[in-house]
């Protein structure tokens, strides 16, 4: 299965984190897209849109190595050979790290919403991190942001719109294939809303 790659090898494992990654270094192949899952978890959203879309590219990034491995394990058991995990922070990842206009797609899909207020300053949606979305993101790129948490949403929200680095589309249901994610399924069984919002980076 997976044409004989390994759980290790979908681990990505870059020779130097201190320098910007090209393309290529990520996939085999760097015309095709490339999505990036930021806070990947468990995996199952990665691995269901890599399974949907063989003919994107999809990298997560996951801090806790337990989890990579994990992904890892699974996607190799699933024969997704398009997938790919990187165990690093994502604010860094996003910074520094992924390449320049090398993204189509950057999903944050209920991120850790941090609701004490002293804690606020953690929350990864801000100001600086739209001027990493928007340097990663090629021409057309888009950012899709989901949440359960209103507050984190709406804040979030207002700092993309105040970076005037993209555009809001619509994004009902069907406008893009997507995956549901376990918290997804477990908010929804509990009856909680669940906010999203879908921007595209402006030419």
């Amino acid at each position: 299965m997976g044409g004989g790659v390994t759980a290790s090898d979908l681990q990505l494992c870059p020779a130097d984190y201190f320098c910007e990654l090209r393309k290529d270094d990520l996939f085999p192949d760097p015309t095709r897209p490339l999505d990036v899952d930021l806070g990947c978890g468990d995996g199952a959203f990665l691995r269901g849109m890599a399974a949907q879309q063989r003919g994107r590219d999809f990298l997560g990034i996951e801090r806790l190595l337990g989890r990579v491995r994990k992904v890892c394990r699974k996607a190799q058991r699933e024969g997704l050979t398009n997938l790919k995990v990187l165990r690093l922070d994502s604010a860094y990842a996003l910074g520094y790290l992924l390449p320049t206009h090398g993204v189509a797609r950057v999903h944050l899909l209920f991120p850790d919403p941090w609701p004490k207020k002293k804690h606020h300053k953690r929350r990864l949606v801000t100001r600086e991190f739209c001027g990493s979305l928007e340097r990663v993101l090629d021409t057309g790129g888009e950012f899709l942001f989901k949440t359960d948490h209103g507050e984190y949403f709406s804040e979030g929200c207002e700092a993309v719109a105040e970076s005037g680095l993209f555009d809001n589309l619509p994004w009902e249901d069907g406008d893009v294939e997507y995956a549901e994610t376990d918290f997804e399924r477990l908010w929804k069984g509990q009856g909680r809303s669940i906010y999203r919002a879908r921007f595209r980076v402006r030419d």
